[in-house]
């Protein structure tokens, strides 16, 4: 075992006992509730940096910046399933009563944390650790290319690298470890998805070391090394890429295309597995904080379909379009007026972009974060499986930026009318604004400055798109359509991903959906169905978050009528950070109470 994954399983599996040893330290009660809840919270955020080094990293927190968790080792599990355990057992004998609303805020989050943590233990999640959307080799190949959240400016940031490799060395065996048990016991991906993920890791495999993406950081040392540090680092890194980096990446490779793929299944859902309804009932319920159904999603999707669609032919009327909606999709998704003809020219149209929303959004926003913000392309070697566009997040102390990644892949698929509605949600004022602020907001715990729900993140960036009209952005008749198609993907999501994993529907059932009822190019269609069967749920938290945002704006404006102030909706919406959805809405409620 590892120094590291030793202290840490340690600290984990012992910390009740240790606590035990001192009688004479207060408990959470002659402490006080406050003091407790809050020791409790600070030490569970350091205790789960040592546990996630990689995400101190993107925190811009570099005390861990030379290991890697090896999330795919039993030894990892254990450890994590221990420090759930033991924080929720203290947690839950603080009186919660006895707590100021903020700290209520924070004992709830907190205890949905963990609780879904432990309830998602139950589940192999770790026995499917390869698929074409989330793959271990390009988060590395992020983390090491000089681009990526891990710093490449002074020699010991070089040896932390190097360091890091060897955790991902180890994480990539226990992965086929993995793979190998999960074909034992019929827990595979769908063979689709390892097709896709094959090229991926072949990307990485060069003949020529300096041809690697690994040595990229090598190629750009900073002018003030020294030559001997200069050699050193040469070698060091000729070495670390020739003798252990490339050899695990061809052992990872050889295994999943040749035992793993044989071993992959033909059917696409998760509800195909062992015990996998109740696996995708867990999805549902992480993904979207709520208790609803597969059911109940699926007929929502429906519904919201129709609804968009009503929408849109209303577009159509104003533009003038004679034929039907479908011909209308044709007709947009076709047309060479709506397109590009390089992959620079969006590039560019996102960055010449920023400016001008960022001004319009002072209409609907007193706040905006710090951290500055940057748009650059999807790299090439992960490209052709990612998303229309991503944001990462930058540190709250502003020295690396937001970055709204756009992806120019097959810019054929990418019509100038998705453009801005993509913009609002990735960027401003969606995931940038939101994110940003959160990390910025030092009056909230650690763990709340950086925290996640998806439900409450993506429903914030689909609510953003539909801010568009309000802010002034979409200043003609397609760019509009561009946000209903955006909402119409999201109501559709609903409907196909409970599809897959519910309703036994196919791929091919999946795209007839979609071809059907939306204006959407095959290779686009194609990337997002096969997304939905590698995260299954995921899906569902744009719609639902943003339905849910909707309803409760809609409840605060007909209690307030001319009292409602959109601005400080916003901030209020914003202030606290991410939460479940039932816990947003009892905040509003009491935020409207208060005006």
């Amino acid at each position: 075992m590892k120094p590291l994954l030793a202290t840490v399983l340690v600290a984990a599996l012992l910390l009740s006992a240790c606590s035990a040893d001192k009688p004479e330290s207060p408990g959470p009660a002659s402490a006080g509730a406050s003091t407790a809840l809050a020791t409790l919270l600070d030490e569970h955020f350091e205790h789960s940096l040592v546990l996630d080094p990689k995400k101190a990293t993107q925190m811009g927190d570099y005390r861990y910046n030379d290991r890697l968790a090896i999330t795919y080792s039993e030894e990892h599990r254990r450890a994590k399933r221990a420090l759930d355990e033991e924080f929720l057992t203290r947690l839950l004998t603080i009186d919660r009563g006895d707590l100021s609303y903020q700290e209520k805020l924070s004992y709830d989050m907190f205890r949905v944390l963990r609780e879904q943590s432990l309830e998602g233990d139950l589940y192999p999640s770790h026995l499917q650790p390869v698929n074409q959307f989330y793959l271990m080799t390009n988060t590395f190949a992020q983390l090491g290319s000089g681009e990526g959240v891990h710093p490449f400016q002074s020699v010991k940031d070089y040896d932390d690298f190097l360091s890091r490799a060897n955790d991902f060395i180890a994480n990539v065996d226990h992965a086929i470890s993995n793979m190998k048990i999960g074909v034992r016991e019929g827990i595979v991906q769908p063979r689709v998805l390892v097709l896709k993920a094959v090229p991926q890791i072949e990307a990485h495999l060069v003949d020529n070391v300096e041809d690697s993406i690994f040595w990229r950081p090598v190629a750009s040392m900073p002018d003030d090394f020294s030559p001997d540090e200069r050699s050193r680092l040469e070698r060091a890194y000729r070495e670390a890429i020739t003798d252990k980096i490339l050899p695990a990446l061809e052992r990872l490779r050889n295994y999943v295309a040749e035992e793993y793929l044989a071993a992959s299944r033909a059917t696409v859902g998760l509800g195909d597995l062992p015990n996998g309804d109740a696996w995708y009932r867990y999805k549902v319920k992480q993904r979207t904080t709520t208790d609803m159904s597969p059911d109940e999603i699926h007929q929502i999707g429906l519904d919201e379909v129709a609804r968009i669609h009503g929408e849109m032919r209303t577009v159509m009327d104003e533009v003038g379009f004679d034929g039907d909606l479908k011909a209308f999709f044709e007709y947009v998704n076709t047309d060479p007026q709506f397109y590009f003809d390089e992959p620079e020219q969006l590039i560019e149209g996102y960055q010449d972009m920023s400016d001008r929303i960022e001004a319009l959004s002072r209409k609907l926003f007193d706040v905006a974060p710090k951290t500055a913000f940057e748009v650059r392309r999807v790299e090439p070697f992960r490209e052709a499986s990612a998303s229309g566009g991503s944001y990462q997040s930058g540190t709250a102390d502003g020295s690396r930026p937001g970055i709204f990644y756009a992806n120019a892949y097959n810019i054929k698929a990418r019509p100038k009318w998705a453009m801005e509605s993509l913009f609002l949600h990735e960027a401003i004022p969606g995931h940038h604004f939101q994110i940003a602020l959160q990390q910025e907001n030092e009056e909230l715990p650690r763990f709340r400055r950086f925290a996640r729900f998806t439900a409450y993140s993506e429903g914030w960036g689909l609510y953003a798109e539909s801010l568009g009209k309000e802010m002034g952005v979409y200043t003609d008749p397609y760019q509009y359509f561009g946000a209903l198609n955006a909402e119409l993907w999201r109501a559709i999501r609903l409907v196909v991903d409970t599809g897959l994993h519910a309703k036994g529907w196919t791929r091919q059932d999946v795209l007839d959906f979609m071809y059907e009822n939306s204006a959407v190019a095959p290779a686009r269609a194609i990337s997002e169905a096969e997304r939905y069967m590698a995260i299954p749920g995921q899906a569902l938290a744009y719609k639902i978050g943003q339905l849910k945002i909707r309803e409760i704006r809609s409840a605060a404006e007909k209690r307030l009528g001319d009292r409602f102030d959109v601005i400080a909706f916003h901030r209020e919406i914003l202030k606290d950070g991410p939460m479940p959805l039932s816990m947003l809405e009892a905040k509003i409620d009491r935020w409207v109470e208060s005006q």
